[in-house]
């Protein structure tokens, strides 16, 4: 039987699902991910961490800026592919590619679909203040995260759990779940089903810019939601006296005071709605830091508003 299949992916959450294929046995005759970036100051070539772990299981990698051109096109049809599998690959394919592995194209996607496709749906289910989500496993077609689902599985989100960490649970449960579906498509046992295109919401890529964090706006519940869902990159922060700070780490606090304000030495901030306690924090350009040595050095202190520096 032909067990061919093709790799596309790009990040670490990626990387995990392709170890776990290579370590089971399956026939992975090539890997495609984006291609390496130049550093801001081009002194160092940054490949993704799906070509990384590729290069060291000894798998051919190959990273078109873009897929959808004659010569892949000849070079995946004269693989004769059983299956392709994506996970977080970054690139939406033409029909004509759709159609060429006797199986076609099945994406992992990390959300329970159709809430939350596109590009950010671990960050967005956190920033939501979403309970429970989990994976999806799709055939695919030329939409957004639009095609028929094989299987769902899902985790519940743990207290006060950052986005790193979720996805890397995520990642954990694809690796085993991909390793049975693609068993039930080979055999010919999978069932696809239709979503229901009505429910359909959308998790749009993220801006540096949500991460900045509105002391009178913002309630602590949904600042906690931004630290937690965008750690770490591009992060949640503040401004104070010009200067970026960012916070990595914090928890809801019973403490009352007006939006803004420091209102104690353990630096319990008050929002919109409640307060927040910081338990990490980063200054621009500097080491990340628990808040007790942070504290020792800032001139942030008890009875500073910061909305109004």
């Amino acid at each position: 039987m032909n067990k061919r299949i093709v790799f596309c992916g790009t990040p670490e959450i990626a990387s995990q699902v392709l170890k776990s294929l290579y370590q089971n046995g399956y026939q992975i005759e090539c890997v495609y991910t984006q291609p390496p970036v130049a550093s801001y100051r081009g002194q160092k070539i940054n490949k993704s961490a799906v070509h990384l772990i590729s290069e060291t299981l000894n798998l051919p990698v190959r990273t078109p800026a873009s897929l959808n051109n004659e010569e892949e096109k000849i070079f995946l049809k004269n693989l004769n592919l059983a299956l392709c599998v994506t996970i977080a690959y970054g690139q939406i394919l033409k029909k004509d590619f759709l159609n060429i592995p006797k199986y076609g194209w099945v994406n992992v996607h990390y959300s329970l679909l159709p809430k939350f496709r596109g590009a950010s749906p671990v960050q967005r289910a956190i920033m939501e203040g979403e309970t429970t989500t989990g994976i999806s496993i799709m055939q695919m077609n030329e939409g957004i995260d639009t095609g028929s689902i094989c299987n769902q599985y899902s985790i519940n989100i743990l207290d006060n759990e950052n986005s790193e960490e979720l996805a890397s649970r995520l990642s954990t449960l694809a690796s085993e779940k991909i390793l049975e579906n693609i068993d039930d498509i080979f055999k010919g046992k999978a069932i696809f089903k239709e979503q229901d295109h009505s429910k359909a919401t959308y998790a749009k890529k993220i801006d540096k810019s949500e991460g900045k964090i509105s002391w009178n706006n913002d309630t602590a519940k949904k600042i906690i939601g931004k630290i937690n869902g965008l750690y770490p990159f591009p992060g949640a922060f503040f401004i104070y006296k010009g200067e970026r700070i960012k916070i990595l780490k914090a928890e809801l606090s019973s403490t009352e005071g007006n939006p803004g304000l420091i209102l104690n030495d353990n630096f319990e901030i008050g929002c919109a709605k409640n307060s927040i306690k910081i338990l990490e924090i980063q200054r621009q350009g500097k080491k990340v830091q628990k808040i007790a040595e942070f504290m020792l050095g800032t001139q942030m202190k008890k009875g500073i508003n910061l909305k109004d520096a």
